[in-house]
């Protein structure tokens, strides 16, 4: 597999990164997913617009430009050997000596793109439906950046491999209790690695965009094919 590093094309068996780069030493960095169908990536600008958002949130410029990243992904999607591929966009502070404050003057930061193919789930398992579990949702307040630091999400998710299912559904409590995300007052959020929805009774609900969920693409595009469709939604709590 070819990758992207810092400007150079190169096998990811020779990719080197330092042991006091930033995102290795304290998870600073952010990073982006963007499924690429028949070899297209699907709407390359809105994930570059959420990438933007999130560089904006760890107050990290855009190492890169628009037609710099186009390149990129142009290059990646014909090297790879699938129809259908995601890229991954890794970006982090640079390499520093290890200090919590950022780097003073900056260094370069760190770009990391690779592209490879993308699983679809199978038919049977489209048709079935999948199994889920319930926690509370004790990540950080910023969930709208999209950053590397995901223990939390990777905790979260082990919790629902470990009880045989394929997603952990979360809700907020304005009480930090353990329980608390069973109460009323408690709501949904997201899952550990997904947009949630619930459709009942012939209406579609999702919860509002804010600090407390990542903006998903496919969250906007679902409420497009409801409107599209004339079926009733409502965004709530």
């Amino acid at each position: 597999m070819t990758i992207y590093l810092n400007g150079q094309y190169l096998p990811i068996e020779e990719a080197r990164i330092s042991v006091l780069d930033r995102g290795f030493i304290f998870g600073d960095g952010v990073y982006e997913v963007i499924p690429v169908y028949s070899r297209r990536p699907f709407r390359p600008a809105a994930h570059l617009q959420r990438l933007q958002h999130s560089l904006d949130g760890i107050l990290l410029a855009n190492p890169l430009s628009l037609a710099a990243w186009t390149a990129i992904f142009e290059r990646l999607i014909a090297l790879c050997e699938t129809e259908d591929q995601y890229l991954y966009l890794h970006i982090t502070r640079g390499v520093a000596p290890r200090d919590h404050p950022f780097p003073d003057p900056p260094v370069p930061p760190t770009v990391f793109v690779m592209a490879n193919p993308l699983l679809m789930p199978p038919a049977s398992l489209v048709a079935s439906g999948v199994a889920a579990i319930t926690a509370p949702d004790n990540r950080w307040l910023r969930c709208d950046i999209k950053a590397i630091s995901l223990l939390p999400n990777v905790l979260l998710r082990q919790m629902s491999v470990d009880a045989g299912c394929s997603e952990t559904i979360l809700f907020r409590s304005e009480s930090l209790t353990s329980n608390a995300f069973l109460t009323e007052e408690a709501f949904l959020t997201e899952g550990s690695a997904s947009n949630i929805f619930v459709f009942k009774n012939g209406v579609l609900a999702a919860p509002p965009k804010d600090h407390l969920m990542l903006p998903g693409i496919t969250y906007d595009v679902i409420l497009e094919i409801a409107e599209a469709n004339a079926i009733p939604y409502q965004i709530r709590k």
